[in-house]
């Protein structure tokens, strides 16, 4: 156990995995801050009905798509550094819009209500694809390949301790503060954003270019990516895993509305249902700093993607407050299995000279899964109504576990030390 302890924290002494830890943390949290600010006004002050909360994540998603498609292309041709300073500087401007836009002494834009809240959202679809598409090909350059399984761990514990924090701020300021003002959450996310940028600038590694300029044009750079990750099928197993778990068992966009109409609770009680998943997701960090799972990966993979689907369920047939949130607390850990599997594959697997444009593609699969998994969720919701809508999709999940073993075999044999 000290052993394992000892490599586990090898890492920190790399002083700018530190900073990237630390700005990663408070991008986060600011991230998660201003979208669960969103979904409470869009509910809460303008409609409240499952579909309308849905279209904030197609929103999202539809842009961040699109430009995925060519966000690793320039992740792979730029300096990683540069795009990530760029990137939570346009997020800073966004949150400062929206702090003036609610802030009724101020009257700047005569408050452009709903559709202000989807143009940032829109705006930041955009912006996350190259985001996504630079920071863990950047964290791969900051860290030796040997400590990889570490830094995914450190790295997701740090997004989840975000992940955690924002939606119980939000809720607590908005539910609380002057009859469900959202100014002083957007005011805080301008501060938690700028912390972000203050990190970045301190890590002096550029995350240097890994293609040369005009080597090869962008479609041609788009097919490279996407022949290499439907070639291989231990990265295309992971990645669909995760893509379909998340596409029918993201019941997360519906927990506003999970509160008020089933567990007959107010905005306050939101922000701690909705960061249940991070603190399961936190809390199995700890476990996998002690216990990676390597040896075992494909099986762990596998396993943990089928609990998350298990608990969704049973998170939609709670009626108890408590309960619900265990529940949901439960799908986080497991979730998070997945998730430092996945990241361990990607970065073992994949060539230096394509992390970017496979990290894009990662993101298309699974963070556009999110978005589209809001909007799914909202319109089964419409269909089935609420609950049950939930159950589909935690059934569905399930089904897309035995589908891919059965499809890959040799997933379940998968061991992570092995690969060279």
């Amino acid at each position: 156990m000290p052993l394992l302890k000892s490599e586990s924290l090898q890492i920190f002494k790399i002083q700018e995995f530190r900073m990237f830890v630390a700005a990663r943390f408070f991008l986060t949290l600011a991230i998660q801050m201003q979208f669960s600010t969103i979904y409470l006004q869009v509910y809460y002050e303008h409609a409240r009905e499952e579909l309308i909360l849905g279209l904030i994540g197609l929103t999202e998603a539809v842009p961040f798509i699109i430009t995925s498609f060519f966000s690793g292309h320039y992740a792979d041709l730029l300096p990683k550094r540069k795009i990530i300073l760029s990137g939570i500087g346009v997020l800073l401007a966004g949150a400062l819009f929206l702090y003036l836009n609610a802030a009724p002494q101020l009257h700047l834009f005569g408050n452009l209500g709903i559709a202000a809240l989807f143009s940032i959202v829109f705006l930041f679809g955009i912006t996350r694809s190259f985001l996504a598409a630079s920071m863990a090909p950047f964290l791969s350059q900051i860290v030796p390949r040997g400590l990889y399984t570490h830094s995914a761990t450190w790295n997701s514990t740090s997004w989840h301790t975000g992940a955690i924090l924002g939606p119980v701020v939000a809720g607590l300021i908005y539910g609380y503060h002057n009859a469900l003002n959202a100014q002083w959450c957007h005011l805080s996310e301008v501060v938690f954003f700028a912390l972000a940028l203050f990190f970045i600038l301190r890590i002096k590694n550029p995350g240097a270019p890994e293609i040369k300029e005009g080597k090869e044009n962008i479609l041609q750079s788009m097919k490279v990516g996407l022949n290499f990750v439907f070639k291989n099928k231990m990265v295309l197993s992971a990645i669909s895993l995760d893509l379909f778990a998340v596409l029918f068992g993201g019941a997360v966009a519906l927990i506003p509305s999970f509160t008020d109409k089933i567990l007959h609770l107010g905005p306050e009680a939101y922000g701690l249902l909705r960061t249940a998943p991070a603190v399961g997701a936190v809390l199995m960090s700890l476990v996998m700093v002690f216990y990676p799972p390597s040896k075992k990966a494909g099986l762990a993979l596998l396993w943990s993607v089928a609990a998350f689907g298990l608990f969704t369920i049973l998170f939609a047939l709670s009626t108890n407050y408590w309960l619900a949130f265990t529940m949901l607390l439960l799908t986080g850990a497991f979730d998070n299995v997945s998730v430092v599997v996945r990241h361990s594959i990607l970065q073992l697997m994949t060539p230096d000279n394509m992390r970017g444009r496979v990290s894009a593609i990662n993101s298309v699969f699974i963070g556009s899964s999110n978005e589209i998994g809001a909007f799914e969720s909202g319109v089964a919701a419409r269909i089935m109504t609420l609950v049950p809508s939930i159950i589909f999709g935690g059934g569905m999940t399930i089904l897309v576990v035995l589908g891919i073993n059965k499809i890959n075999p040799k997933l379940k044999q998968l061991d992570i030390t092995r690969i060279k």
